[in-house]
């Protein structure tokens, strides 16, 4: 049976850490005590839904959490210290902490600790999220007992709308470039202006032209993509963005 454990201090134990070339004892007090943190635990570093969803999501969404007043948000897996070291750089979630349990100790205190024999990883943890405060479990989200990885309710995004159903979640900006590119390096700068974090995919190392013509049936560059719209050109971002500061200052007027 899962435990839901909302109302409680959450579980009073040693993470064995890495710091460079030393290792780091630091207690649950020293992760939560006077904090708000939002930890989201999973079954294993390098597995698929961990590192295709998971994590990236919530390395996405640390500025919009810091805006609510979160002071960390940690990953925590039944790995060593060692692996979810080299599973962050893989990841290039610099926002988040990589906490690791090894020896599965806080999830089993958690009461979320489970046999995963059946894929070869001995015990690790279920897969669920939480919010805690001052050590105090406030909110989780606990994925459904059922076979396999369910992953439908520990996400960032369920956390974020927890926390503020009103806040405006980032935009998921794509920007296909080509090298030398005039325009490109002008689409980039408007963007970066606008605070707003982008990928950019480069033309014969990210992609061929055949890729572009298949999504967007256009050959210039560069062609900017936001939340599964495409935008266009830098002329077309211009007045995209110029659209979006007219909208958030109507709001700040109303308000």
């Amino acid at each position: 049976m899962l435990q839901n454990i909302e109302g409680q201090k959450i579980p009073q134990v040693t993470f064995k850490t890495r710091d460079d070339h030393e290792w780091v004892d630091l207690t649950s007090d020293d992760i939560f005590a006077g904090k708000s943190v939002i930890v989201f635990s999973l079954p294993g570093a390098f597995t698929p839904t961990c590192s295709s969803s998971h994590v990236p999501r919530y390395d996405q969404l640390v500025p919009a959490f810091k805006k609510l007043g979160i002071d960390e948000v940690i990953c925590v897996s039944v790995n060593d210290a060692f692996v979810m070291g080299e599973w962050q750089r893989a990841q290039h979630a610099d926002r988040v902490t990589f906490l690791p349990d090894g020896n599965g100790d806080f999830s089993a205190g958690m009461g979320l600790l489970v046999g995963k024999e059946d894929l070869g990883f001995g015990k690790r943890s279920w897969r669920y999220s939480m919010l805690v405060r001052d050590g105090v479990v406030e909110k989780m989200f606990i994925e459904a007992d059922e076979p396999g990885d369910p992953f439908a309710v520990s996400d960032g995004d369920t956390m974020l709308e927890y926390l503020d159903p009103t806040a405006a979640k980032p935009f998921d900006v794509a920007v296909f470039s080509r090298p030398g590119c005039p325009h490109c390096a002008r689409a980039k700068g408007m963007l970066r202006d606008a605070e707003i974090e982008f990928e950019e995919l480069v033309l014969n190392r990210d992609y061929t032209d055949r890729t572009l013509r298949a999504i967007s049936n256009v050959t210039t560059y560069p062609q900017v993509f936001i939340n599964a719209e495409h935008v266009g050109g830098a002329d077309e971002l211009e007045v995209w963005l110029g659209d979006q500061q007219q909208a958030a200052a109507q709001v700040v007027l109303k308000d």
